[in-house]
């Protein structure tokens, strides 16, 4: 069975249907006992939801530079 680490790391593929048989069973194994995983899977399904009703506008180029910016300084430093 997969770790939760594992199914992280697998849940597009899971969600674009790009998975062999034997890793959907055991995805959809572990979703089945694990209820955290199960709240991660909700929370990425009503995230790709949300994003797909999204404008097709382009960003402002100031609200671009601010969350590049975010983003740089919350990931940790390698």
């Amino acid at each position: 069975m997969l770790t939760c680490k594992q199914l992280t790391e697998l849940v597009t593929d899971y969600l674009e249907g790009r998975m062999p048989f034997w890793q959907r069973v055991s995805f959809q194994l572990h979703i089945g006992m694990c209820r955290h995983c199960r709240a991660y899977l909700r929370q990425m399904k009503l995230t790709i939801t949300t994003l797909g009703k999204l404008p097709d506008e382009p960003m402002p180029p100031a609200v671009r530079d601010a969350l590049l910016a975010r983003f740089r300084r919350s990931r940790p430093h390698q």
